[in-house]
């Protein structure tokens, strides 16, 4: 570098210091700037949505099989195995009722494509809570850190973790659309349907909760059911259910499981 004709040495160095000085100065600013932003502190801070509220299933499909419980040995649309059909051909209405295992049915695996209504609110910052009137049942979906109990407790509702996902997509895989992607276990063994269609306690299963928003001011969400059971299914069992918000609690109407 050369010096200013009019600068001695001395003062050239030390305009050099301050120069580079200055640049790093001004690169850690920059990089401060670049920063991306934060994670949200919560699962609700993160929400692309607001699911809360109360809503209501419309039964667009399936809807004999929905409204109308089908009859023993009926396993139409099911991929069942040998052993769910010897299962299912061996269910026993009167003692279901006599065992108070009414609540056979309303388990995760089939729950939301009951005809039910649903109210969904944070039960704190990292945690939502699905009631549904029909069969009186609570569903609780874990966000974060948290972790599974052990000794693992079964029940209808099982430990379901809850992510807010994104899609990729496009030439630049850019994120698209994102959704509520929900996975439970530790299940207790209960029926896909009310005519004692078998899953077992080995099932897994995983939601996937996509919302939108229509021109008409309607909000809709879809939630897509798989079900994977090694020992019922040969396959996995897949619905698909509709739900639209309702403006208040209009309709709502706990009614307790029922073996019928």
């Amino acid at each position: 570098m050369e010096y200013p004709a009019s600068a001695p040495p001395r003062v050239g160095a030390f305009l050099i210091v301050v120069a580079v000085l200055a640049m790093h100065s001004e690169g850690r600013g920059q990089g401060r700037g670049n920063q991306p932003p934060s994670p949200p502190s919560s699962a609700k801070a993160a929400a692309p949505f607001d699911p809360t509220g109360y809503w209501s299933s419309l039964i667009t499909q399936n809807w004999r099989l929905r409204m109308v419980p089908p009859g023993k040995g009926d396993y139409i649309g099911i991929p069942i195995s040998a052993a769910g059909k010897r299962a299912a051909d061996g269910w026993d209405q009167a003692k279901d009722e006599a065992a108070g295992n009414q609540c056979k049915a309303y388990g995760a695996p089939g729950l939301m494509n009951l005809p039910t209504h649903l109210h969904i609110t944070w039960q704190d910052d990292n945690t939502l809570r699905v009631d549904t009137d029909y069969g009186t049942q609570t569903r609780v979906l874990h966000f974060g850190s948290w972790t599974r109990p052990e000794p693992r407790n079964r029940s209808w509702q099982g430990n379901s973790v809850a992510v807010w996902a994104s899609r990729r997509g496009g030439r630049g895989g850019s994120p698209s659309a994102r959704y509520l992607r929900v996975t439970t276990t530790d299940l207790l063994s209960g029926y896909l349907r009310k005519n004692g269609v078998p899953y077992s306690a080995r099932t897994t299963v995983k939601e996937y909760f996509d919302l939108s928003n229509e021109r008409n001011g309607d909000t809709w969400f879809v939630v897509t059911t798989i079900v994977e059971d090694p020992e019922y299914l040969t396959t996995p069992f897949v619905t698909s259910s509709n739900f639209k918000k309702q403006a208040d609690a209009t309709g709502w109407s706990p009614t307790p499981c029922s073996a019928r």
